[in-house]
């Protein structure tokens, strides 16, 4: 008994000591500025800067990670919700203002890659990951928006889809949940976790060649706003601050962020080692011993 107890304790001390390594020695959450009405959707660029969205306010704004400055970029912005960039270095942007998909190129160029659904309009696509083909996975939700005025949303189901490499037609992968929101794939495009924050959980997914999900496994009982992926497997989720957990389904970590909503997460910096937050009015970043995989 004396060395089950000696081992758990071992175990809990390793644990405990991997959760703090994560966020650097003496690196302490800063705010970098507090100057919009509802932050969203960070992407990092193949720079470091991340784009983030002030949706209310109809704007992608760019953080520079080497001034740690803020910029608009683009207004209006389509109201623009989740961002991801593609592999070709444009902006995917969830443009919620008609329930559209957008691809957005370094010079603003827009094109609307999805528009209807069977010539219905969604409910409001989310958030969106691009996978390594370039197929790209959306949630659409329901948050019915003020600026809707002429018209609703006409698809009944809250669903995730996906829109295949060259696709103008996007395919139901999901549509067994309460309110699809959070979504985020692994490096090497076999795993894809999806948040249902209407529900309290996240799900892992496996991803099949064809852009299909199979193997659907409970991840942990917490849904999500938002999330991103670290080098080793944790995944953070958001809400009430930034909750990590482990490759294992485990909470290892919880940040603490002043505000009382926090939105989205993502890894920004040009080693992929910043913690890039957006919650509520404000943008905060914390250095981290980890790096991001998107």
């Amino acid at each position: 008994m004396k060395t089950i107890n000696v081992l758990f304790a071992l175990l809990l001390l390793n644990s405990c000591a991997y959760a703090q390594d994560i966020v650097e020695a003496g690196a302490s959450l800063t705010l970098v500025s507090e100057e919009f009405k509802f932050t969203e959707g960070p992407a990092r660029d193949a720079e470091g800067n991340v784009y983030f969205t002030d949706q209310p306010n109809d704007r992608i704004v760019k953080w520079d990670a080497e001034t740690n400055t803020v910029s608009d970029w683009m207004h209006p912005s389509g109201r623009s919700n989740g961002l991801y960039f593609d592999h070709q270095g444009n902006l995917i942007s969830c443009a919620d203002e008609n329930n559209q998909l957008w691809k957005i190129d370094p010079e603003k160029n827009v094109t609307v890659l999805v528009e209807k659904f069977e010539g219905k309009f969604l409910g409001g696509p989310n958030d969106v990951w691009v996978d390594p083909k370039g197929g790209m996975y959306i949630t659409d939700p329901l948050y019915k928006r003020d600026w809707w005025k002429d018209r609703e949303p006409e698809v009944e189901k809250r669903r995730v889809y996906y829109l295949a490499p060259g696709s103008t037609q996007l395919t139901i992968v999901e549509d067994d949940l309460v309110m699809p929101n959070g979504i985020i794939g692994s490096k090497n495009g076999k795993k894809l976790f999806i948040a249902d924050p209407g529900d309290k959980k996240t799900y892992v997914y496996k991803i099949n060649k064809d852009g299909s999900l199979s193997d659907r496994e409970l991840f942990c009982e917490m849904g999500s706003d938002g999330m991103t992926l670290d080098n080793k497997g944790n995944l953070y989720l958001t809400g009430n601050g930034v909750t990590v957990f482990n490759k294992d389904g485990k909470q290892i970590k919880h940040i603490k962020v002043p505000e009382n909503w926090t939105a989205n997460v993502t890894f920004g910096g040009p080693e992929r080692d910043i913690l890039f937050i957006t919650a509520m009015d404000a943008v905060y970043i914390l250095q981290m011993k980890v790096k991001g995989i998107n």
